[in-house]
């Protein structure tokens, strides 16, 4: 099965489910998150509002604000063709839909943090595997946005850079996808059923 069949049979999966399964999913995906100790100790997160069918976001996102936490989304930049640029969210951020029709932040009027300064980045996934490898959408926003972190050089203040939590479905598990070098892997993935974080090589 190449990458687009891949995409399009978990597409139809994810929208099959119920409102009552999305629900159940959430939930557990909050509480595969809470089991993270890098997680909850995080002071900024940059998550996204789900889509397509994604795994629903919204309880972890509640939850950050009632914690007292930074929540960014990822807005498509407006100048760097292809890139996000990350702005804070709360209940008062002015949003706009953008060219696909997905709710973001206002990015004139938003507070804007690089992703080499946030804690942990929750990406939005249509497969994974269990080395860590992670399939989107196609567009490599997320890769090009995060490159800097396959760079030899420091990537941030005092050495540090975000981790990266791919959130799905635990059916979205798939037994290996092919790597790109240019594609970003991630260091855990939250589903509905556990936490997981992959041994990074």
């Amino acid at each position: 099965m190449n990458k687009s069949e891949l995409r399009k049979l978990i597409r139809r999966k994810r929208r099959s489910l119920t409102p009552q399964q999305r629900r159940q999913a959430s939930h557990g995906l909050l509480t595969s998150l809470r089991q993270n100790a890098r997680f909850c100790a995080a002071q900024r997160v940059a998550l996204y509002l789900s889509n397509d069918g994604e795994i629903d976001t919204q309880g972890v996102i509640e939850d950050l604000w009632r914690r007292g936490k930074q929540v960014f989304l990822p807005v498509l930049h407006p100048v760097r063709k292809g890139h996000l640029s990350f702005i804070r969210y709360d209940s008062n951020t002015v949003m706009r839909n953008n060219r696909y029709g997905i709710a973001e932040p206002d990015f004139r009027r938003g507070k804007r943090v690089s992703a080499r300064y946030l804690s942990i980045v929750c990406l939005p996934l249509v497969a994974f595997d269990q080395r860590g490898n992670r399939l989107g959408m196609g567009g490599g926003y997320y890769d090009r946005t995060l490159a800097f972190m396959t760079q030899t050089e420091v990537a941030g203040s005092n050495g540090q850079q975000p981790e990266l939590v791919g959130c799905a479905y635990a059916f979205q598990q798939v037994p290996q996808l092919p790597a790109e070098s240019w594609d970003i892997g991630i260091s855990a993935i939250a589903t509905d059923q556990e936490f997981h974080p992959f041994q990074q090589t």
